[in-house]
């Protein structure tokens, strides 16, 4: 799989739906995001949310295990665009 075709929709879902991702992880841009990321847990609710809110076209082709295993192996280049905003 080619990390960059997967980044741009995820990199869209972050910034449409950046307001509702850190609150509900507990974070803020400049607040405690970072270290709640470095949380597996976090990271796998941070995928399961995006998962749901990737295109239709994307979800039939790659499954939400891979999804999910893709965003935990991704997470600094995640943290990197959920926060710079």
């Amino acid at each position: 799989m080619n990390p960059d075709k997967l980044m741009i929709p995820l990199t869209q879902v972050l910034t449409r739906h950046r307001e509702q991702i850190l609150p509900m992880l507990g974070g803020k841009a400049n607040g405690n995001a970072r270290a709640l990321l470095g949380n597996d847990a976090a990271m796998r609710t941070l995928a399961t949310y995006s998962y749901a809110l990737l295109p239709g076209l994307v979800r039939l082709t790659l499954k939400e295990p891979v999804f999910v295993d893709f965003v935990m192996t991704h997470r600094d280049q995640i943290l990197e665009r959920l926060l710079v905003q």
